[in-house]
């Protein structure tokens, strides 16, 4: 900002209600000359629009998927090609939803800024998400459907196969995203799954590396990764599982050491810290400064359902960072918080707060 604008903007903190006549008058300015400088400060997400609204630091601000989970286990070992028994449970997910759900139970300051349909499951999604985040930038759009996630889980819980409806993301444009900066401007961390298009991923890492605000991004799957833009510059960390980093990276993985490499490629993009899971392994990170380690879990955890795990240890990493704690370390907080999500049939572990992941972080990793 240019001392102009500071001027305008300290002006507005100390009366918000103030016309741009009276701005005038204290400023010495043209009222037309005010007028330009306030739509520069709304466009740099200074303001928020109408009444001069002054955006709160919001801490994270989550973008991306809210879609209802669905998740069908068989019985028994599944046989493919018959009807086999099996039981189903219906939850709230999305990456970006679930992140920003995990990081308000964690006692956390969160927005979401996503899109749902105008039917039921969009309406009870967001009366479930509201409960601990701020969905005030999401938008219900009508004659769309909310989207949806299917999960075939075998007997132990893991995932067979998965069937996604998201069609809605496809229309979510760059100026949908640029009417809501106001909200991104203000945060102390971004997150930004992959369920969007290419062209609104690419505007995002373009204007957070531009006004140095923190970027995490995790893709929702691996085709899903292949939408990112090659240049990462302005990303502070990637999470991504085994066969999303191999399309991030263009580095197939087959040993311990191809991780590290895969890692290694997508910190040359510009990524400050990579981090690439290994399921029941935990996972390995390199980052900018040349840090570079793997976090193990313990093998005696019991595993109920593993749907949800990936986006709870994002969650964890987040929390950690913003807390000031080591890449080491919140990587250790970031296995923590995924644990408590696998010792649960539920998406987001509902017990999830601030003294329970302390608790299981000291236990297994201090």
């Amino acid at each position: 900002m240019n001392e102009k604008e500071t001027l305008i903007l300290q002006i507005i903190q100390e009366n918000p209600f103030i016309t741009q006549n009276e701005m005038a008058e204290r400023t010495g300015l043209s009222r037309s000359a005010i007028a330009g400088y306030i739509s520069t400060l709304t466009k740099q997400g200074k303001l928020l629009g109408r009444a001069y609204v002054i955006p709160n630091n919001t801490g994270f601000v989550c973008i991306g998927g809210a879609n209802i989970d669905k998740k069908l286990q068989v019985n028994k070992k599944l046989i493919y090609g018959t009807s086999n028994p099996a039981f189903s449970t219906k939850a709230s997910g999305g990456v970006a939803r679930n992140v920003a759900e995990n990081l308000g139970r964690l006692g956390s300051k969160v927005s979401l800024i996503t899109v749902v349909g105008d039917d039921h499951e969009g309406q009870w999604l967001l009366d479930h998400t509201k409960r601990f985040v701020d969905v005030t930038p999401s938008q219900v759009w009508p004659e769309e459907s909310t989207g949806t996630y299917t999960a075939l889980l075998n007997e132990s819980g893991e995932m067979e196969v998965a069937l996604a409806d998201m069609g809605i993301y496809d229309k979510v444009t760059v100026s949908f995203i640029e009417k809501r900066w106001g909200f991104l401007s203000s945060a102390g961390m971004i997150f930004l799954d992959t369920n969007f298009s290419t062209e609104v991923m690419e505007y995002v890492i373009k204007r957070c590396a531009q006004e140095d605000l923190s970027l995490t991004i995790t893709p929702v799957s691996s085709p899903k990764a292949k939408n990112l833009p090659n240049q990462l510059r302005g990303v502070t960390w990637l999470i991504a599982n085994q066969e999303e980093a191999e399309v991030i990276s263009n580095h197939q993985i087959v040993t311990d050491g191809d991780y590290f490499k895969a890692a290694e490629e997508i910190v040359k993009k510009g990524v400050e810290s990579a981090v690439i899971t290994r399921g029941d392994k935990g996972l390995i990170y390199y980052t900018k400064a040349g840090e570079a380690g793997a976090v193990i879990p313990p093998s005696s955890i019991n595993v109920k359902d593993v749907t949800g795990a990936g986006d709870s240890l994002v969650s964890g990493i987040l929390y950690a960072s913003a807390k000031g704690f080591s890449t080491e370390d919140a990587c250790k907080l970031g296995v923590a918080c995924s644990i408590l999500t696998l010792q649960t049939n539920e998406t987001v572990n509902t017990s999830l707060n601030h003294s329970t992941l302390l608790e299981t972080f000291h236990r297994y990793f201090k």
